[in-house]
């Protein structure tokens, strides 16, 4: 029989998440953890639907006077106003000047590839850097564009447990003028470490010298710190400086609507003269992938924020998810010091947001693997909110072994 068509179709690093999470399923040994979810847990290691999101779906729902006709091909107008103020600030100059503006798109990955077809076809940029590591779907986003030229960035320094400025700096001066920069806003995946400000200002003194064009990836406003403007801070200022610049936002993880695909791409120029040519451009992009975007999680957020008490009830909950994460870093942390674990693990609470990259080695994470039950990408890469009360003495005692019994490159 002639072999499959399909036989020497390639698999994607996204499947190792898949089959952790399979594993855990199957896996019937007690105790057991899964530290690979890419999405938020509470306590009890149950998703969680935002409160206020659960009302305002209530009011949606009892509100007959919404009805399913199509939004226009850039979004809901409410929805994209309020997402890219909440972005760039009330105040943004970028906004008091009409030189800013937003369309919705299918979520953070909706505003990249968006954003990417714009860049290669209408500016005729093919040349683009992510950060070593970065998000996998960043390659994949501008290499199925059609971006020939994609190269890396320095960014974890694996010995020190910390950013590689340095090299990061050093890597993006070899970029050619015009060459964009992905740069995540805030809780950089899968790291968690994000720059200081003085080093944001040191990266946007090369990015301007060196004239290329960051575009940003804010997938955790709000979620990362419980202070919105706090993780907007980097893009905020990059936009008081005068960059030009995209932002492509998600709400999948600060509202917690990961279904509903809940995205906005928010273009700022120098200038508002070529706002209708831009805007007209990338509605016929978005006419040619997808049409126009879904209205459910729009109008959710929409709702959310532009009404002053659902807005405050939404600050309450990033600020207790956040809370929750920053405490299981700060447990975690201090019971692998009070065990006497080798090595250094104060960057687990200097990173930020929902992931951590703890420093483990493959063999440390397949001790983890087989022996504890313990499932983690083989990056050491955990989410900190499959950690909780309840299971995290248990996997304090698993690292602390695991790293005893491989004690290389600690």
């Amino acid at each position: 029989m002639a072999s499959s068509i399909y036989a020497d179709v390639q698999q994607g690093p996204a499947i190792e998440v898949f089959a952790l999470t399979q594993a855990f399923r199957d896996d019937v040994s007690t105790p057991k953890v899964n530290l690979s979810v890419g999405a938020y847990r509470t306590n009890e290691g149950q998703p969680w639907v935002l409160p206020v999101v659960r009302k305002t779906e209530v009011s949606i729902a009892t509100d007959e006077t919404i009805n399913h006709e199509y939004l226009p091909v850039t979004g809901l107008d409410t929805f994209t106003r309020a997402a890219t103020e909440l972005v760039l600030g009330a105040d943004s100059i970028a906004l008091k000047e009409k030189r800013a503006f937003g369309v919705q798109t299918i979520s953070g990955t909706g505003a990249l590839r968006v954003a990417a077809e714009f860049l290669l076809r209408q500016l005729k940029r093919n040349t683009v850097y992510y950060s070593n590591p970065t998000w996998e779907n960043h390659h994949k986003i501008f290499a199925d564009t059609g971006f020939t030229s994609l190269s890396s960035y320095r960014y974890w320094d694996q010995n020190k447990r910390q950013l590689d400025l340095e090299g990061m700096l050093a890597d993006l001066d070899k970029a050619p003028a015009g060459a964009v920069i992905i740069l995540h806003a805030c809780a950089h995946n899968p790291t968690g470490m994000d720059p200081t400000q003085d080093q944001w200002k040191k990266i946007a003194d090369l990015i301007e010298r060196k004239k290329l064009f960051p575009l940003f990836d804010s997938a955790y406003q709000g979620f990362a710190s419980g202070d919105p403007d706090l993780d907007a801070w980097a893009i905020r200022y990059f936009v008081d400086r005068g960059f030009e610049l995209f932002v492509c936002q998600s709400f999948a993880k600060n509202f917690g609507l990961y279904c509903e695909r809940v995205g906005n791409l928010t273009i700022v120029q120098r200038s508002g003269a070529t706002r209708d040519q831009i805007h007209s451009q990338i509605t016929l992009l978005i006419r040619g992938l997808y049409s126009n975007p879904p209205a459910y999680g729009a109008r959710i957020v929409s709702k959310v924020l532009n009404t002053p008490a659902l807005r405050q009830e939404w600050m309450d909950c990033i600020k207790a998810m956040s809370s929750r994460i920053r405490e299981m870093r700060k447990l975690l942390r201090d019971k692998l010091v009070e065990l006497g674990t080798p090595g250094n693990w104060d960057h687990i609470v200097n990173q930020i947001g929902m992931f951590s990259y703890t420093g483990l080695n493959e063999k440390q994470v397949a001790v983890l693997i087989k022996e504890y039950h313990i499932y983690l990408l083989k990056t050491g890469r955990i989410n900190m909110c499959g950690l909780n009360t309840g299971n995290i003495e248990y996997v304090a005692k698993a690292i602390h072994a695991a790293v005893t019994l491989t004690p290389a490159n600690l």
